[in-house]
């Protein structure tokens, strides 16, 4: 019998884990690095996903677990918080850096919460103490202190009061036997007011013995986690406010209770959280330097000119995690010190943007969507919003590929993605919808348009209405480029712009010919444009000092980046020959003084502005096909030419037949030369 009961406990699975078997189950293999990627079209893929909607997803309790695509950072998290060690999280704005921070106080012990009071210092009323207790016992002590007040004052009114009686009985004998009233009357006029006179100044000074709690907490509480970002220096390391009545001691409010603490003291055994630390000034990044080594600062009024710069308190605890946060930028322009302390006994963890397009990755991505919409299903105002159906999860699937810039990735800007959700849930539970379909998702798109889409929207209706945009016939040193806007914004949903550039060439006026170059360019475009001039020196073999060359962006402005090369090449190269340019086509690329065609940024962007303005063809560095990730509905409109050099661009670009073959095949064989490392002249 024993024997059996044994067999039976060793043959018993262990239970299964919901969320293990939702996006790490076995058929994943035992390592992500392994993970192929998934091939299969999202359409397709989510047929044979095991629920019906997002209600059915797993989603894990703990918010460290929550976050998804930054397992590393989530690591390093962990062991941040149990040996309470300072970071600095580097990346892109709606990568997880705030959620991955607030994930740390899951690990930080409760146990250790501290409330923190203040009281009043009869020795020096400028310079307040301070006193910790366990974390519930600063309310229970102000109680304490306040019913003892109470007691107190009860016991002195109770014996002022009979002593005035006794005052008033003797006062009552003396007027009977005397028979003089007007004694009475005085006498009891000096009894009442001496009585509240006396009672006002025992009183008086109860309340101000009663310390503040500056820091309070329950036992229940978990450890704080505090967000500093944009926090002035007196919200950042606490002030002391101004009393506005200086006229007498027994008017003035006590100096302790105008002490107000900073995020530094608030965050005290728990997570203090900076985002764009490089917006501190360095006075106040050198004094949260000082909070952090010291774990404790006094506080002091902020203001040089109000009354409370007369008052400091003790030294106030700040034992915090700091996590700095922000982009490279944010990073080079702290104080040294405090990022040498950060480095020095601490973590720097550099966030993903994108992952791997996998099956498990897709998964997680579903769970980010059910995450969402239990979100916004516990906040405390507002409408809920209802799951995603499947057609909705693909949509959204889709749009993390087409975000990401790359072909086998998924974006990890998950608050662009999370905005999309939101949006999405709005219009499905405004139609009244038990589920968020793909219709909704298809119209918040184009709701949650971000303002450089909507800008890109109305400049190319405007080339449209002013017949700006040239897109059929052929013309000579005129080409359609193309360009995005919102590049430097942080965010990944470019929006692309059909943007002309025409040259001419003219005889020098001076004794050597120049570039001149008008339309906005930046400094790095117009740096672009002179290389381009030797470009087509050493390609073509004319001798541009007898020429002036102008290159003009018409109808735009803030032109930037090297993306339009090839587009500036092409037209300058047509101008000096008198070739013409097909204008059914636009293109994209940057180049090198060796002819050679590399990739660039927004490229998928950029197609859908030149199919949106009727383009039927545009031209693209070959390396770039992989990130190309258009809208169905652009597929067929649009025909996509690969280049690697500058030759394969013309072979497109150019019309006609015999000029044309010839540039092109001269062009081919002066790159070849400069690519193989034989530098030969070409003849003109």
């Amino acid at each position: 019998m024993a024997d059996e009961e044994l067999a039976g406990q060793v043959d018993e699975e262990p239970p299964i884990d919901p969320l293990e078997s939702w996006e790490d189950g076995a058929a994943f293999g035992a390592s992500e690095d392994n993970d192929p990627l998934c091939e299969k079209p999202v359409e397709d893929w989510i047929k044979d996903i095991d629920v019906f909607s997002t209600e059915e997803v797993p989603i894990p309790e703990k918010l460290v677990d929550q976050v998804i695509g930054q397992e590393a950072a989530s690591i390093v998290v962990r062991k941040a918080s149990e040996q309470r060690r300072h970071m600095i999280l580097v990346g892109e704005p709606g990568t997880g850096k705030s959620m991955l921070s607030r994930s740390m106080t899951e690990f930080l012990p409760k146990e250790q919460l501290e409330d923190i009071l203040v009281y009043r210092n009869t020795e020096d009323e400028n310079e307040p103490k301070v006193r910790t207790v366990p974390a519930g016992r600063g309310s229970r002590l102000i109680a304490e202190r306040r019913a003892h007040v109470r007691q107190q004052r009860e016991r002195t009114n109770r014996t002022l009061l009979f002593i005035a009686l006794v005052v008033g009985a003797a006062l009552l004998l003396a007027t009977i036997s005397t028979g003089e009233i007007l004694t009475f009357i005085f006498g009891s006029f000096i009894l009442v007011f001496g009585y509240f006179f006396l009672r006002t100044r025992l009183t008086a000074g109860d309340e101000s013995n009663i310390p503040k709690l500056l820091i309070k907490h329950e036992r229940s509480d978990d450890p704080p986690f505090i967000d500093a970002t944009g926090n002035l220096a007196g919200a950042l390391l606490g002030d002391v406010r101004h009393d506005p009545f200086q006229s007498g001691a027994d008017l003035a409010t006590p100096a302790h209770e105008r002490v107000e603490p900073g995020a530094v003291h608030r965050a005290h055994k728990g997570v203090l959280y900076i985002d764009e630390i490089r917006m501190l000034r360095m006075e106040e990044q050198q004094a949260l330097l000082v909070a952090m080594q010291e774990k404790e600062l006094a506080i002091s009024g902020r203001s040089e000119r109000s009354s409370g710069a007369l008052t400091k308190s003790e030294p106030v605890p700040t034992d915090f995690i700091l996590v700095a946060a922000g982009n490279l930028d944010s990073v080079q322009n702290m104080h040294p010190a405090l990022r040498s302390r950060i480095r020095g006994y601490g973590y720097e963890v550099y966030v993903n943007t994108d992952m791997k397009d996998t099956e498990r990755n897709r998964r997680r991505l579903i769970r980010f969507i059910a995450q969402e919409v239990r979100n916004e299903k516990t906040k405390a105002t507002g409408k809920s919003i209802p799951h995603f159906d499947k057609t909705a999860i693909a949509l959204i699937l889709k749009e993390a590929q087409r975000r990401s810039g790359r072909r086998g990735k998924l974006s990890l800007r998950l608050r662009e993605l999370g905005g999309l959700v939101r949006i999405a849930g709005d219009l499905a539970a405004e139609d009244g919808a038990p589920l968020t379909r793909y219709e909704h998702v298809i119209r918040a798109r184009m709701i949650a348009k971000p303002l450089e889409q909507q800008v890109a929207d109305r400049y190319l209706e405007r080339q449209s209405e002013y017949a700006m945009l040239v897109n059929r016939g052929h013309r000579i040193g005129r080409v359609n480029g193309l360009a995005v806007l919102g590049a430097d914004t942080g965010l990944s949903d470019y929006s692309g712009v059909v943007l002309p550039v025409e040259a001419m060439v003219t005889p020098a006026q001076g004794r050597s010919g120049q570039v001149i170059a008008t339309g906005g360019l930046s400094d790095l475009a117009k740096e672009s444009v002179t290389n381009i001039s030797a470009v087509v020196k050493k390609l073509t073999g004319k001798d541009i000092k007898d020429y002036d060359l102008h290159v003009q962006f018409p109808g735009t402005h803030n032109v930037d980046g090297d993306s339009a090369s090839i587009t500036m090449a092409t037209a300058i190269i047509s101008a000096f020959e008198g070739i013409p340019i097909e204008q059914n086509l636009a293109m994209t690329g940057s180049l090198t003084v060796r002819g050679e065609v590399l990739p660039i940024g927004g490229v998928t962007a950029k197609i859908e502005a030149a199919a949106k303005s009727g383009i039927r063809k545009v031209v693209i560095p070959k390396s770039n096909l992989q990130d190309v990730l258009i809208d169905d509905k652009y597929e067929d409109q649009i025909e996509i030419l690969t280049v690697n050099s500058l030759d394969e661009v013309l072979e497109h670009a150019l019309v006609g037949k015999e000029e044309k073959v010839s540039l092109v095949e001269r062009l081919a064989k002066v790159i070849d030369t400069i690519s193989s490392g034989t530098e030969t002249q070409p003849s003109a």
